[in-house]
Order: structure tokens, then C-alpha cells, then sequence
């Protein structure tokens, strides 16, 4: 081994161990429902050194990096045998991405991959695949829904960008082996944002879906939408039902798309979403919620005002700028909810809170009224509330309060 090889693989050793041992510390949050942490969980880096370089002197003697990772993120979520697994999307910079379980014992850091990224079998039809969300479905399988990409062939040659979009369904039991099943068939041209509910539906399965006409927009599709079929080995839905629709001047005005499965609580299921509307410096992703009826899925009971988290500080800054994307969270037998969300299209993170927090959110949180005026009256009544209070509390003191 020579020399130079050695020193940079002790260098790289030692940067790479010490970032996957990296302790994250807990911010907290001003608005008081879920709390950040300073560190990302999961980024390009954490990768494994040995899917990145050709570790042999002989071959790599300038230890050379052979297979570069671009970003790590929009990852689905689950908690097996007590270990928190990312499925994560790995991008590398040649643009193709494909899945990788990171895993951890607390869920907030010391994530590290296992040997070697999932094997995926092929529709023989796409060139990418992402996005996946990871769902224990009462049936007793885990699935993987996720988007399978391929080139729109009645583009003109000229178009090397037009595609199409589908949903695949994958099924496991251990995250190792995967089976794959056909993918999912609707009257929709392209589907992106496919969710599976985690319960029966009347002996169905249900997926929330997001219709759309092109690859890029929405178009006529009309937001989020639920569907049913009999046979998830063949799954053909073929009628979508629009339960949550864009809506000019909110922030989900261009369009919107389910994050991971939804969580059942006892006062309804609740919903993670992200919504897209144009800016003059491009689409801007936020994340929002919303709860179904525990009966009824395709009715949505609560849906707070606005978004609950949007890209702060470094968080604004990669390929695709000032994003927030999540498609996986996991619930927590003492109730605390890990929300694992992307940044820019580069890196993933975490946010903590607790279904009581959520419930409280979601339940209590005024709705958009869609007009200045109506934002106006909302925060006059909540004035109003606090003023006929007998006292409030300031700095740890009751004091009287001060009448305009």
C-alpha cells in the first residue's frame, strides 16, 4: 500500500466515523409544536466509503472517488426490532436514484447504512425510481410505495426531459428481500405522491393518489385524492375521489401530495402533506396537515390554517432551493412523533413532537378563511380571547390586562 493511498484512507476513515457519530442537540422551537435539531440525520457523506471508492491501491492507487453521491433524502420511515430505518432516496451525481436503509437506535442521529443499498427489481420500463414510503399494513406486509420514472417516448427527440410517472409497489418483510407486484394502475396519464393506507378499507385497499396530467404539473388534477381496489397483487383503481384540493393563494395552490402514511389516533387519522405554490424565485415547498374522519377517510374533519413547517437557514439552500419534502414519520410507543424530512433536495433531518402536540395542532389551529379580511378577524378574535382572560401571564407573573 502505498504512502499517499494510506494517508487518505486514514483521512477519510477518521472524517466519516466521526460524522456518523455525531451527537445532534434539540432546538427549540418557537411556535411549540415540534422541536428541530441542529444536525442533519442522514446527508451524501454518511454514505459508506466502500460505495464510493475503490479501496484496492492497485486499481485506485490515488484513491480516487469512482461512484459520487449527490444527495440523500426524501426517505420513507418505519421502526423494526427497536431500530429506526430511513429508506432512504440516494441520488448519486449521475442524477439515477435508487433506496438505502440507514438505521439508528434513537431516531434523532448516529444513523449509518447498512453493507449494501436495496435491490429493487425492475419493471424493465424505468430508468429512475424515489420516493418510496414505507407502510406495515394490516394485512402483515410491509410496503414500499414509491414513484417509477420513465422517458415520455411520444416526445419529440428534441425533449430529452419528458416523462412519466407511475407508482411501484414493492412488498417485505425484513427491508432485505423485496417482491415486487405490478404497478399501480388509475385513469390518471401520471401519478406522483402515492400513499398506501395502512388499514382495510371496507376489505379494500386504499391509496391516496395525486392525479395529474403531466410530469411536472398538476394540471387538471385536483389535489389529493383516495382510491380503492380489491387486489393489491393486481391494484387497479378506477375511480379517484379528491379529498383535499388546491386552492388559489394558499400554499398549495399549484399542487399538493400526501407525505407518509397517515397516523390513527383516537380522534381521527392524521395527515402529512406538502404543498407547492409559485414564487418569483421558483416553487416553494412547505409542509402542512389535515385529519380524516376515523370511518370515513374521504373526509377531511380538520385542517389547520397555512403550513407547519417551511425551509428555515441552511435548510433553503441545495439543488432544488428553499424545499421541505417528507414521506416518512414514525410514532413512538410513548407517543412521540419523528418527523424525517428533506431539505433542498440534499440532506434529511428531524423534528420531534407527540401526538398529543399534533392532535392539539391540527384540532385547534383556526382554518384558512382564503382572505386578508378573514386573517384579520382570526387574530382578532384571538385578541379578544386573551383580553377577556382575568389575567395573563408575563415574564412568570399575573398581570392585569391592558385595555386599548
Amino acid at each position: 500500500m502505498n504512502e499517499y493511498f494510506q494517508k487518505r484512507f486514514k483521512h477519510l476513515h477518521k472524517t466519516h466515523t466521526e460524522l456518523l457519530l455525531q451527537k445532534n442537540v434539540e432546538k427549540i422551537s418557537i411556535n411549540g409544536v415540534y422541536n428541530r435539531f441542529e444536525n442533519p440525520v442522514v446527508t451524501p457523506q454518511h454514505t459508506p466509503l466502500d460505495w464510493r471508492f475503490d479501496l484496492d491501491p492497485l486499481t485506485n492507487p490515488f484513491l480516487l472517488e469512482r461512484f459520487g453521491i449527490n444527495a440523500v433524502f426524501n426517505s420513507g420511515a418505519i421502526k423494526l426490532d427497536g431500530k429506526y430505518l430511513l429508506a432512504a432516496r440516494v441520488e448519486g451525481k449521475n442524477r439515477k436514484s435508487f433506496f438505502a436503509i440507514a438505521e439508528s437506535n434513537n431516531g434523532i442521529d448516529k444513523f449509518s447504512f447498512w453493507e449494501k443499498p436495496v435491490l429493487i427489481p425492475s419493471n424493465h420500463k424505468e430508468t429512475n425510481i424515489y420516493d418510496m414510503r414505507l407502510v406495515l399494513h394490516e394485512d402483515g406486509w410491509i410496503y414500499g410505495i414509491f414513484c417509477t420514472e420513465s422517458r415520455d417516448e411520444s416526445a419529440p427527440e428534441s425533449d430529452q426531459s419528458a416523462a412519466i410517472a407511475q407508482c411501484g409497489i414493492v412488498r417485505t418483510k425484513d427491508l432485505v428481500k423485496w417482491e415486487r407486484l405490478p404497478d399501480l394502475k388509475t385513469t390518471s396519464p401520471q401519478q406522483r405522491n402515492v400513499v398506501l393506507h395502512p388499514e382495510f378499507v371496507n376489505h379494500k385497499y386504499a391509496f391516496y393518489t395525486r392525479p395529474q396530467d403531466s410530469f411536472v404539473e398538476a394540471g387538471t388534477g385536483g389535489g389529493i385524492a383516495v382510491g380503492f381496489c380489491d387486489d393489491i397483487k393486481n391494484a387497479v383503481i378506477k375511480k379517484e375521489i379528491i379529498i383535499d384540493q388546491k386552492k388559489y393563494h394558499t400554499v398549495y395552490e399549484a399542487k399538493n401530495g400526501l407525505g407518509p402514511a397517515p397516523l390513527k389516533t383516537e380522534k381521527g387519522w392524521l395527515h402529512l402533506a406538502h404543498g407547492v405554490r409559485n414564487t418569483a424565485n421558483g416553487l416553494r415547498y412547505v409542509l402542512y396537515m389535515f385529519m380524516t374522519d376515523l370511518r370515513d377517510i374521504t373526509k377531511v374533519i380538520h385542517k389547520p390554517g397555512g403550513y407547519l413547517m417551511a425551509p428555515e437557514g441552511n435548510e433553503r439552500v441545495g439543488d432544488v432551493s428553499n424545499v421541505l419534502f417528507a414521506n416518512g414519520w414514525i410514532q413512538d410507543d410513548d407517543g412521540r412523533v419523528f418527523i424525517y424530512y428533506a431539505s433542498s433536495d440534499v440532506k434529511m433531518h428531524v423534528a420531534v413532537t407527540s401526538v398529543e402536540k399534533l392532535l392539539d395542532y391540527v384540532i385547534n389551529t383556526p382554518e384558512d378563511g382564503f382572505t386578508s379580511e378573514a386573517s384579520i378577524k382570526t387574530i382578532l378574535n384571538i385578541i379578544n380571547k386573551n383580553r377577556k382572560s382575568e389575567s395573563v401571564r408575563v415574564n412568570g407573573k399575573a398581570k392585569k390586562p391592558q385595555h386599548a
